[in-house]
């Protein structure tokens, strides 16, 4: 894989560099409430700017359905880069049309632009190769050098990913090189003892990655909604809390085979519990209180791990020479659920070891609990596309990058 290094050693002054970002930031209405993934490219952006490049900064934000739709418009995203970056930053109120090619006709060197929503488009998305690539002819009639650096979206098969590094000279950006060598230490050249705490709602969503963590690491901490499973597992009573009762045979499988591998798979012993879901707009105080994890009234919803829990954890990766963090251990959104999360995210800035954030609610909460980020030996700016890469998966914007 040729790194952004190279080409810059090669020499960029008056080429069209097309730097695929994630600039997939949350918005309320228009305004940016993260600005961790705009900030995640501006190594790239810069070094490629100040060599004298003409870069066309491009991404998807949310998911419409292949055409126009303001309330997904990267605009705010790109007045976002031009305010962090302290130049102008022009930008095409389309993909590939008549805005886009006239406002990447008008760069001079040195000088940033960022197109439209690419998910505007249905080809960046379509299932269909032929008109995947088509588009992908069109962003590439665009420029004359394409830097990968939008790691969110690498494990996704898509025309700006997958098919357009195939159309021009690539090269992989400052952020992706990173990620992929935090992942290297995370898989390839681990340091022991290696840690890792896992939450998030849907067990589901985890299901592959334990699976390859069953081998790998030395203890497996459980937290979030997905935790409810596996005390239903072992014959506790769980409640109104959420629980995937189709994967109870799975989570069984997990907690007698990481039993027979000698790995530490740890679950809560105490939870918080409240009769309903809060409301997270308001944020108001709601009843709650906490309990046994084998003593859940029927009725009652957990929300969050409990503090004999919290302390449990922090007690497991205090030692660990490698943790890794995905998903939070309760509805960290509201006050009242966000301690176990906290707990956690505390552990990993206490630790001497090597820590990562693994992106998506992880990178969120260390951000919304106010943690400072360079407390943390790595947070992601991908968690899918790390949990892929994670379960040994090819992820196709990596793969595209390496031919």
């Amino acid at each position: 894989m040729k790194t952004i290094d190279e080409l810059l050693a090669e020499g960029v002054t008056g080429k069209r560099v097309f730097v695929r970002a994630d600039l997939n930031v949350p918005l309320d209405g228009t305004t940016i409430t993260d600005d961790g993934r705009i900030r995640a490219v501006l190594p790239t952006v810069k070094a490629l700017a100040e060599a004298g490049a003409r870069v066309v900064v491009a991404s998807h934000l949310g998911r419409p359905k292949g055409a126009p739709d303001p309330a997904f418009s990267l605009g705010p995203a790109a007045a976002r880069l031009g305010e962090l970056l302290g130049a102008e930053v022009a930008f095409a109120t389309d993909t590939v049309g008549e805005s886009a090619q006239a406002v990447v006709a008008g760069l001079a060197d040195g000088r940033v632009a960022v197109i439209e929503n690419l998910r505007f488009n249905a080809g960046e998305t379509a299932k269909d190769d032929a008109e995947r690539a088509a588009f992908a002819d069109r962003l590439a009639d665009l420029a004359d050098v394409y830097v990968g650096d939008g790691f969110g979206a690498v494990h996704r098969k898509h025309a700006s990913v997958f098919d357009l590094p195939g159309k021009l000279p690539h090269y992989a950006g400052h952020l992706i090189a990173t990620e992929v060598g935090v992942l290297k230490k995370l898989t390839d050249d681990v340091q022991r003892p290696y840690a890792v705490a896992l939450g998030g709602s849907k067990v589901s969503d985890k299901l592959a990655v334990i699976d390859q963590l069953l081998g790998k690491a030395d203890r497996i901490l459980i937290g979030g909604g997905m935790a409810f499973t596996f005390l239903k597992a072992k014959g506790y009573e769980v409640g109104s809390s959420l629980l995937q009762e189709d994967q109870i045979p799975a989570v069984t499988e997990y907690l007698e085979r990481a039993e027979k591998l000698g790995v530490e798979l740890v679950l809560p012993v105490d939870v918080v519990v409240s009769p309903a879901f809060p409301d997270l707009k308001a944020k108001a105080a709601s009843e709650h209180t906490a309990v046994d994890a084998d003593r859940m009234p029927e009725g009652q919803m957990g929300l969050d791990i409990g503090p004999k829990t919290g302390e449990l954890y922090a007690g497991k990766l205090a030692d660990a020479a490698t943790v890794f963090w995905n998903g939070p251990m309760g509805v960290f959104e509201h006050p009242d659920y966000a301690e176990g999360t906290k707990a956690v995210a505390q552990a990993l800035v206490d630790s001497d070891g090597f820590t990562v954030v693994g992106g998506g609610d992880s990178a969120a909460a260390v951000r919304t609990l106010g943690f400072d980020e360079t407390a943390f030996g790595h947070i992601s700016t991908g968690g899918g596309a790390s949990l892929e890469y994670l379960e040994g998966k090819t992820l196709p914007g990596l793969a595209a990058l390496e031919d």
